[in-house]
């Protein structure tokens, strides 16, 4: 077990080697940062050839200095920096900050440099934020810590912020400040030599000073630890990440539809979906939606209210609303009532609510008032476009009072603020907002988004964490099918090995022969029942259907001739070798579904399932699951396609089997835990029936990795 970063954020004594006079340089700029933010420890300076620095006794070596020393900072030429480290082992050392770029990141010469790097850290027991990164901040004023060349001071706040990009540091923290955002904590990572995102969410989620944790990630180090350790944290505090980055699964595309389905980063948004992380595409929405978590309750449901004094605004932020799948509802008519009391008569008490520009404080405090009470809504969203006849702080103070009433009663819906002007003119109503704790947006489709990112964070805090079942399943006779498939020198399995497999794990598949001649196929169908479906099976033949490989439905005797006859033409056409003809019940009154493996090279087993048949590939109506998955995630990928409704029975159709599907995934899961081997599973169509209609799958389709056999 590695040690705790606390030495690295909250340091009694700080060292900075390469500390210099030097105008215009980082090492200067980081010490000034040190004196700037009033750090309450010790600061040392480290130069042989500076007796002085900043009016600072300088020391030629760290092992000079009398005192201990908690934390060094490293900015001195990468030739240097091993001694150094090496300096800072022997004097006891607990923590580094290594600003000095020049190494992996340039390859070459570099990466060795790092790895002796890194091993002369694990050497003597310290812990390690960079090489080539910007520093650390800690604002609790009990430290003061800037050890950071930014050019902002960091404003406080209770957000802690890790970014794997020096470059966007400085940028970072300047936004912050700009938007009304405090840190807690920052570091940038650099390379990530020792410490990593892990580390820092584990020590930041025990942190009483942080309630948001902001990650900007271009990877992921260990993802089954990021898993563990982000599901904990989102249950008490809000994570957001923007992830760059895509994932290259081009490769394994040919064999399955998985395999292409997963070609961006479905891992990525699987992942952080089920650990509770907030997914966010830009840093300006990452702010965004960090202002209105760091400020304001979760709702505890996706229906807004809107108020405003323009109706060109209201209509903006009631399309935003809808189009990230939030509500705007009817208020109740008790709630329109009461505001028709209230405002002026040419005003709308409809939602959203609009008080017309010359509706002032008093308009917009009622309308709060009204709003936030009517159990329709779940959250606020209040625009305001100042008037020049409109007194701005006043409307401002006016939603600060209502919000605050809300709260007295007990009320604890969000309430989001959108002033669509930001100029010098309403720089007090500003401040009073931002006083006041409330989110402050400059259009409306910033604020909608904020808000229904709040609405998943709160409604995967709402879920049961759900629990792993285990099926009792043969697990050796499933070995022995792959061992089998290895010896043979293949890495797909056949059919009926598939079949095999998946029977052993209870996953129902449909009565398969295969055939070479007419007799042999009308003897199968005699056995199986009429009707059938007749298909093409051969090695390199993927998808079926793109060559007629397939006919359904066959009925007679007669028509299974024709059948057999148009099939064999189609093998001969096509020079398909080594053709058999498969023969299978027709299984009636079923929608086709898909269920899918594709192993991310990053993150393991990836779970699929989805709408399946021929239009997987054209409508792509599929959720992703990271390996394992729970009980309650299986439930979720099911209700998370969009054709959902289609199983669930409408307009005279009986629903599908949604507990056999969910039993499927879990029992799918557990496979491909069980059997390693396994790189893709490819189940479409699965046809599922209502309960107790025959449900199964028609086309399974397994393949190994590749490793020799």
């Amino acid at each position: 077990m590695k040690p705790s970063v606390a030495s690295i954020f909250r340091p009694r004594s700080v060292a900075v080697i390469g500390a210099t006079n030097k105008p215009h340089t980082l090492a200067r700029e980081l010490v000034s940062n040190l004196l700037r933010s009033e750090f309450t420890g010790k600061v040392f300076p480290v130069n042989p050839r500076a007796p002085v620095v900043l009016c600072m006794k300088s020391y030629r070596s760290v092992l000079e200095i009398e005192d201990p020393v908690d934390l060094a900072v490293i900015i001195v030429a990468k030739e240097q920096v091993l001694s150094v480290v090496d300096e800072c082992g022997r004097k006891g050392v607990k923590g580094l900050v290594i600003i000095t770029s020049g190494f992996r990141e340039v390859g070459g010469d570099g990466i060795e440099r790092e790895r002796e790097l890194a091993a002369r850290i694990a050497h003597y027991g310290m812990r390690a934020i960079g090489p080539n990164c910007m520093g650390v901040v800690n604002t609790d004023p009990a430290f003061s810590l800037n050890a950071t060349f930014s050019t902002v001071r960091p404003p406080a706040g209770n957000i802690a912020f890790v970014t794997q990009s020096g470059a966007l540091g400085d940028a970072i923290i300047a936004h912050g400040d700009r938007v009304g955002i405090g840190f807690s904590m920052f570091a940038s990572m650099g390379n990530a030599v020792d410490v990593s995102a892990n580390d820092l969410l584990r020590f930041w989620g025990d942190d009483a000073n942080t309630d948001v944790i902001l990650l900007y990630l271009e990877s992921f180090g260990e993802p089954q630890q990021f898993t563990k350790i982000a599901r904990d944290i989102s249950r008490r505090k809000s994570l957001i990440a923007v992830k760059a980055g895509r994932t290259d699964a081009g490769a394994r595309a040919a064999f399955s539809h998985s395999g292409s389905l997963a070609g961006l980063d479905a891992g990525v948004d699987a992942l952080l979906d089920q650990c509770g992380v907030i997914r966010v595409t830009t840093v300006g929405e990452l702010f965004d939606v960090a202002l209105a978590v760091s400020c304001q309750p979760l709702p505890t449901g996706k229906r807004v209210g809107i108020i405003t004094n323009a109706g060109g605004p209201g209509i903006m932020a009631t399309d935003a609303a809808v189009s990230v799948g939030l509500e705007v509802p009817e208020l109740q008519e008790s709630t329109r009532q009461q505001l028709k009391q209230v405002l002026r008569a040419e005003a709308s008490v409809r939602n959203p609510i609009d008080v017309i520009a010359i509706g002032g404080a008093d308009d917009y405090r009622a309308a709060i008032s009204a709003c936030g009470d009517d159990p329709n809504v779940d959250a606020l969203i209040v625009i305001f476009i100042p008037p020049i006849m409109i007194d701005a702080p006043a409307v401002a103070r006016a939603i600060v009072d209502a919000t605050a009433q809300l709260r007295e009663r007990g009320n604890c819906k969000p309430v989001l603020t959108c002033f669509m002007n930001n100029g010098v003119a309403i720089t007090e109503a500003l401040a009073a907002l931002r006083a006041a704790r409330l989110p402050i947006y400059l259009f409306p489709e910033s604020a909608a988004r904020a808000l229904a990112a709040m609405v998943r964070l709160g409604q995967w805090r709402a879920r049961p964490e759900g629990t792993l079942p285990t099926f009792n399943v043969d697990i050796a006779a499933a070995q022995a099918i792959v061992s089998a498939v290895r010896q043979s020198g293949r890495r797909a399995l056949s059919g009926d090995e598939a079949r095999r497999l998946f029977e052993i794990y209870g996953v129902p598949v449909a009565r398969r022969e295969l055939v070479s001649d007419l007799d042999a196929a009308t003897r199968a169908a005699d056995a199986i029942g009429y009707p059938v479906v007749l298909k093409i099976e051969a090695a390199g033949l993927v998808h079926k259907t793109d060559v007629g490989a397939v006919i359904t439905d066959v009925r007679t005797v007669a028509e299974l001739v024709d059948a057999f006859r148009e099939l064999k033409a189609i093998c001969a056409a096509r020079q398909i070798a080594d053709a058999q003809i498969l023969v299978q019940p027709m299984i009636s009154g079923g929608r086709e579904v898909i269920f899918g493996v594709t192993r991310d090279p990053v993150f393991g087993p990836l779970l699929m399932f989805g709408l399946g048949g021929v239009d997987v590939e054209v409508l792509h109506d599929v959720a992703f699951r990271v390996h394992p998955i729970t009980d309650d995630e299986a439930a979720e990928m099911v209700r998370a396609i969009r054709a959902r409704r289609l199983l669930e029975g409408y307009r005279g159709h009986a629903a599908a089997d949604l507990e056999l599907l969910q039993s499927i995934l879990l029992r799918i899961s557990q496979l491909v835990g069980d059997l390693p081997e396994i790189e893709q599973i490819d189940v479409n169509p699965f046809l599922v029936t209502a309960r107790g209609g025959g449900s199964a799958a028609v086309d399974v389709r397994v393949l190994l990795d590749e490793r020799a056999g």
